[in-house]
């Protein structure tokens, strides 16, 4: 069981990423800056892998740290990894470390650790899936020299798992720079910034005081939103656009 001081670093994580995002672009450069400081690790990704294609893209707190080679490397060998195998289309996918699923000798033995990991430095890995659906496994990826994961470790990351995953569905639906669009809401951009400040779980007075408008201003912005998205409250606004995602994305 975590420990309350555990506990509170976890959220601080979260809100240091939630913090320093402007837009939904940020939200992978700031996990990957952000979380490291949870979890110490070599390498930080967060890793979006196309189950139909058998591809991944990847973000790294290191850039340059995975070369093209090293990518290619990995997709070959992406229908074999274990914690891509656990987590895949899976609703129930938690965090884990390859050292659940698979012996730490049978991995080193693996095609996967030879051609991929040892290439890269690394001996541990933890995933933590913060989106799964039918096409995409998108995860907050920990890699580590030498030293595993401890479960607190991993206790520590699942946690807060349910809601980075909320901000990733939200950052998504509302869209920029190849983000799934929010435009069959009608919602301006300044609407947008809201609502995903809302979706944070920030106040009036917050939000204001992050986009730089009055706590006024920021009601009157909810009122649109709320009638624009049909409905009356905060967290419905919120669920709402969730559920809009879900059916376009």
């Amino acid at each position: 069981m975590l420990s309350q001081a555990a506990i509170e670093r976890s959220l601080q994580a979260l809100h240091a990423i939630g913090e320093g995002c402007v837009c939904p672009d940020d939200f992978a450069c700031r996990g990957v800056e952000c979380l490291p400081a949870l979890v110490p690790s070599e390498i930080t990704t967060l890793s979006v892998c196309n189950l139909d294609t058998g591809r991944r893209s990847v973000v790294a707190d290191r850039p340059g740290a995975i070369g093209p080679h090293e990518l290619a490397e990995f997709d070959r060998h992406f229908h074999e990894h274990p914690l891509l195998r656990d987590h895949a289309r899976n609703p129930c996918a938690a965090t884990k470390r390859i050292d659940d699923l698979v012996p730490a000798a049978c991995f080193r033995e693996s095609g996967l650790y030879n051609d991929y990991y040892r290439r890269i430095g690394i001996d541990h890995v933890m995933a933590v899936p913060i989106h799964v659906d039918q096409r995409l496994l998108v995860s907050f990826v920990f890699n580590r020299c030498g030293r595993g994961f401890d479960d607190a470790e991993r206790d520590a990351l699942d946690l807060i798992r349910p809601h980075l995953g909320a901000f990733y569905r939200l950052c998504a639906s509302l869209g920029r720079s190849g983000w799934a669009p929010a435009q069959e809401w009608q919602l301006t951009p300044r609407e947008q910034d809201v609502l995903r400040w809302l979706s944070a779980g920030k106040t009036d007075r917050d939000i204001g005081a992050i986009l730089q408008i009055s706590p006024r201003t920021v009601h009157k912005h909810l009122q649109r939103i709320y009638e624009k998205l049909g409905v009356e409250t905060r967290t419905a606004a919120v669920a709402r656009a969730h559920a809009l995602h879900a059916t376009t994305a």
